[in-house]
């Protein structure tokens, strides 16, 4: 793609790794245009964001395009990812240590996919306290990290599909199909609660947005050594 190809506006389809959080690859991507075209700046962004602990599909958007970033996040998505029965933590994944121990002896398969249930449709959603969310100005997770307790309105999401793809105890592999909103995580620490025990989320990946496919998606670093194939020689 050509310099104009870029500020003009494109929908570049992001692999995002482990531990990286979306900002640093949104900014791996805008370093790599900004020295390959020797441009001062370039509109750049996101199209929602994952937690560092998950992996898969970011679309981030450049020039023009970044006008279409509302229009992309509302977009259903899918996800594929593990819940950890037996354990509960205060993030509901594992930034945080287990908090919480619970039997897990009485649930079967049967009881597993009957609780998926439960959860298809409009739900009530609480969304975790170690989150990205504002309250009065301030995010959630610094309100979690100070140890202070906020009061956490619910709010409606929307679930299409949550299937059990495996089950080896207390690991359960799933497939989630969503709309804008939803918090995995919060899935993960409700199922757990539907099942009379205690979950939360070991694993997670988004695989789609709307008609995106991370299959078709590269990391930031491939993009990077993709646009300036001599970077290391340098």
């Amino acid at each position: 793609m050509t310099k104009e190809d870029y500020l003009q506006g494109q929908i570049l389809l992001i692999d995002k790794p482990l531990t990286w959080t979306s900002f640093q690859a949104v900014n791996a991507l805008k370093w790599a245009i900004r020295r390959k075209f020797e441009l001062k700046k370039i509109k750049i962004g996101h199209a929602g964001t994952l937690d560092p602990l998950a992996t898969g599909l970011l679309l981030v958007c450049t020039g023009k395009f970044t006008k279409r970033i509302i229009e992309l996040q509302g977009q259903v998505k899918e996800y594929t990812g593990t819940i950890t029965l037996g354990a509960t933590t205060p993030s509901y994944d594992l930034e945080t240590e287990v908090d919480n121990t619970y039997p897990t002896g009485h649930i079967t398969e049967e009881l597993i996919h009957q609780a998926t249930e439960q959860f298809i449709g409009e739900i009530q959603q609480f969304p975790p306290v170690f989150s990205a969310l504002k309250k009065d100005g301030k995010r959630l997770y610094e309100y979690a990290r100070e140890g202070k307790e906020v009061e956490i309105q619910s709010r409606s999401v929307e679930i299409l599909k949550f299937e059990i793809s495996n089950i080896e105890m207390p690991n359960i592999t799933f497939r989630v199909v969503c709309s804008k909103g939803t918090y995995i995580r919060s899935l993960a620490n409700d199922f757990g609660k539907a099942l009379d025990s205690g979950a939360h989320l070991s694993s997670l990946r988004r695989t789609k947005i709307g008609d995106f496919n991370v299959d078709n998606a590269v990391t930031p670093l491939d993009f990077q050594d993709a646009l300036l194939p001599d970077r290391l020689n340098t």
